[in-house]
């Protein structure tokens, strides 16, 4: 018989996109739900579960939150150890921090300590789903995908593609990258809850010969994601002109090798020209926004209420290391702040949303998590709302949900998160 669980709290999950008119509306608020083994089999009032599932262990949460697992849509795995390394901006922080640190995934068993430490980090803070780069090492793929399978983690990576730019040791070639790739993508791609992802890290670290050949893996596997990085700073824009005259604009770079499509992952994507936008929507290819990195990085804001409203598939990452948190409470609260700063600030249900359905949608996986409806696999996080002193006496005041969810968001860290499931174990 199946091993049954009913949660009882303030079930909050998502009827349709809160973008798209009333937030509010677009939610929905039940008093409990059933786990059985790991997945989701049934939500409603708490009395109603309680009969139809009278075997089933109870768990009371109050009036706590229970949501979906938190979902990153943009990470670096091997960046953990020098996440809030001071003072650079994108591309002097790569060769000053990024680099020698991704060097050391050379050895197996750095790579492997690392990845469990990110997914225990992860985990603490409410994250039950990420997308993350891993370095040119195929020993960092087979490390994140080890750890993440044995905790029964949906999980994303895949070895990290650079031919140039980049500095001794950890440069591959085009012919090694798709070689290893394809290896590394048959091995671990649909096993279990992990999925592989193509990663051309950006066009400035590949040549052409490598951006040809990623788009000629990914043509063979046209199921998996692909990620990069797009228009994240100015600079970088005018260093990816230099290195592609030809190129009408950034996105072309990608575009004129096979790597514009709708499974596409595109990292920041802060200052795109009229033409990118179209192009990206016309594909409704995948916009990550990153916003504590591009606060702590200095890279710009990024126009969410702009690309939401022209129907762009958006999701929400912190971006580790570049990014300054392991959080998705303080991504989502850089994003309310982004948004201010544009004179579109976010409502509570937006910024939930963004962090779990969105951010599942980005990935192609929101048939499966990213909210709580029967049939979805049992990744949840539960929230309080009264974990700090600050917190508490603020949301007393609160005079409905959504005021009491807020400060959560804007204050909260890991002490909110006080249960965490990953495919219907709790962690």
């Amino acid at each position: 018989m199946a091993m049954q669980t009913l949660l009882k709290g303030r079930i909050l999950s998502f009827s349709n996109s809160p973008f798209d008119g009333d937030p509010v509306a677009a939610t929905q608020q039940d008093e409990a739900l059933v786990i059985s083994d790991h997945i989701i089999a049934a939500v409603g009032s708490f009395d109603d579960l309680r009969a139809a599932y009278p075997q089933a262990d109870v768990i009371d949460h109050g009036n706590r939150v229970i949501l979906a697992g938190f979902v990153d849509a943009h990470v670096h795995f091997p960046q953990t150890a020098m996440i809030a390394s001071w003072g650079k901006r994108l591309i002097d922080w790569l060769n000053t921090y990024t680099f020698p640190e991704e060097m050391r995934f050379a050895d197996s068993a750095y790579a492997e300590e690392i990845a469990n430490r990110y997914l225990d980090l992860t985990a603490a803070h409410g994250t039950t789903t990420m997308c993350s780069f891993a370095t040119i090492h195929p020993a960092s793929v087979d490390a994140f995908f080890t750890a993440a399978q044995s905790r029964g983690q949906r999980v994303v990576t895949g070895k990290t593609c650079m031919d140039r730019n980049a500095p001794e040791g950890l440069r591959d070639t085009a012919q090694s990258a798709y070689d290893q790739s394809k290896v590394l993508l048959g091995k671990w791609h649909g096993v279990d809850r992990l999925s592989y992802a193509i990663t051309p890290r950006f066009s400035p670290t590949s040549t052409i010969e490598q951006l040809e050949a990623m788009g000629a893996l990914w043509a063979e596997h046209p199921d998996c994601l692909m990620q990069t990085h797009l228009s994240e700073q100015t600079d970088e824009i005018e260093w990816v002109k230099s290195l592609f005259p030809d190129a009408r604009d950034y996105l072309d770079t990608y575009e004129s090798y096979g790597l514009l499509g709708g499974r596409g992952l595109y990292g920041h994507a802060i200052h795109l020209e009229q033409r990118e936008r179209d192009r990206l929507r016309e594909h409704d290819a995948a916009l990550v926004h990153c916003p504590t990195s591009n606060t702590f990085i200095g890279s710009g804001l990024f126009d969410m209420a702009g690309l939401m409203a022209d129907g762009h598939r958006i999701g929400l990452a912190t971006d580790t290391g570049g990014g300054s948190s392991f959080s998705m409470l303080r991504t989502m609260a850089a994003a309310y702040e982004i948004g201010q700063l544009r004179g579109t600030p976010m409502h509570a249900a937006q910024l939930l949303w963004l962090a779990t359905v969105g951010s599942a949608r980005a990935l192609h996986m929101d048939d499966v998590i990213g909210n709580i409806a029967p049939g979805k696999e049992a990744d949840l996080v539960v929230l309080d709302l009264a974990s700090t002193p600050a917190i508490s006496q603020r949301s007393d005041r609160a005079s409905d949900l959504w005021e009491a969810i807020f400060p959560t968001i804007m204050m909260g860290d890991d002490r909110a998160i006080t249960e965490v499931w990953i495919n219907g174990k709790r962690r």
